[in-house]
């Protein structure tokens, strides 16, 4: 068909049509799961789109920014700062964040990763500098916690949430960490002089409780000694009171008996010298056993 055999009416159908399609094509918007789109009409915020299907006013509405809800993570960063025990040391952070209201992070902050880096900076300096270096690096649960928790006070502004924010490592000069280490050596050395000196008084103290032990032993032997001998005197005693002289000339005669014998006992040959009167005192000791006078 020739173009001039075509109406005009046919030429106004056709780009009705195209405008139809067009317009559909410009007004559905089909958002990502993982976006955010911000739309503008006449470069005002007009609305922020979910992700799904959305429908836009073609021509007048326009998708300015297409923000991604994704957590991110930024670089990790290091950055020097002094404790209060005035040592510098050198902190490496890492930081996570997610953006909840997107209008918020295109309209009031310009670049939100510098933004970030600069604030977490900054609350690590200034927490750091009210710590001493001791604390911060037995502390360092507590200090990531209030870093996080004083980063997200900051960044609320801007649509932003924290999930994340670590401290990664604190490292220390050279001549810091051989001071630490002198410390850490003397400090070894003081516990081993300590610990020594404590196991030499743990043994004295057992010496001395030995020898006490020793000393109660011996007494309460002495004193049972002492008693048996108490006991028999008072047995020979009463014998005595109620024999009279026989009973005493008894254990004289046993007493010579038991002198002989320990005599007779030793080794070697010996001679042996006995007193004239001895057999006499066997003579009598049987009979006083006897019972004869």
């Amino acid at each position: 068909m020739p173009f001039d055999s075509i109406g005009g009416g046919t030429i106004v159908l056709l780009l009705l049509a195209i405008f139809i399609i067009i317009s559909l094509f410009l007004g559905v918007r089909i958002v990502p799961q993982s976006q955010k789109y911000v739309v503008e009409r006449f470069g005002r915020l007009r609305a922020v789109l979910g992700p799904g299907i959305n429908l836009i006013v073609p021509f007048v509405d326009t998708v300015a920014h297409k923000v991604s809800i994704l957590e991110r993570q930024l670089p990790n960063q290091r950055q020097d700062a002094i404790t209060t025990d005035n040592v510098l040391v050198q902190v490496e952070t890492s930081v996570f964040y997610r953006i909840m209201e997107p209008e918020k992070t295109v309209y009031r902050i310009r670049d939100v990763d510098a933004a970030i880096l600069t604030t977490v900076a900054g609350i690590v300096r200034s927490e750091i500098g009210t710590m001493e270096l001791d604390e911060v690096q037995s502390n360092r649960a507590r200090l990531t916690q209030k870093i996080g928790a004083a980063i997200a006070d900051v960044v609320d502004d801007w649509g932003i949430v924290v999930t994340r924010a670590e401290l990664l490592d604190v490292n220390l000069d050279e001549a810091t960490r051989a001071a630490m280490l002198q410390q850490l050596n003397a400090e070894r050395a003081r516990r081993a002089a300590v610990t020594e000196a404590e196991g030499k008084r743990r043994a004295v103290e057992l010496a001395a409780d030995g020898q006490l032990y020793a000393a109660e032993q011996e007494a309460k032997a002495k004193r049972v000694s002492a008693d048996a001998e108490a006991y028999a005197t008072g047995v020979i005693a009463e014998a005595i009171a109620k024999n009279g002289l026989e009973a005493a000339q008894y254990q004289i005669a046993l007493a010579q008996v038991e002198a002989m014998k320990k005599v007779a006992e030793g080794q070697g040959k010996q001679t042996v010298i006995l007193p004239a009167h001895l057999m006499d005192a066997f003579g009598d000791a049987f009979k006083m056993l006897k019972g004869k006078p």
